[in-house]
């Protein structure tokens, strides 16, 4: 199965989150909520370097998707 990089997710228990799936490495869980970043991998030290550079354009990109998809909602 191929699977898109990003993917909106909800739950009726967090009634005001809004969760971003990233599915490819490095993968995370963002709540755009409040900008809470779950990661679901497992990070060697020498590779938080690279990450922290990393993630920044990641999460930009999570939130360009999510207002893309919001948009296609409203149209």
């Amino acid at each position: 199965m191929t699977l898109p990089k990003f993917l909106l997710g909800d739950n009726t228990d967090f009634p005001d989150a809004i969760f971003i799936v990233h599915t490819e490495y490095p993968r995370f869980i963002i709540n755009l909520e409040n900008d809470e970043v779950e990661w679901l991998e497992e990070f060697a030290r020498e590779d938080e370097a690279d990450l922290a550079a990393e993630t920044e354009q990641l999460i930009e990109e999570a939130v360009a998707f999510y207002d893309r998809e919001v948009s296609r909602y409203q149209s």
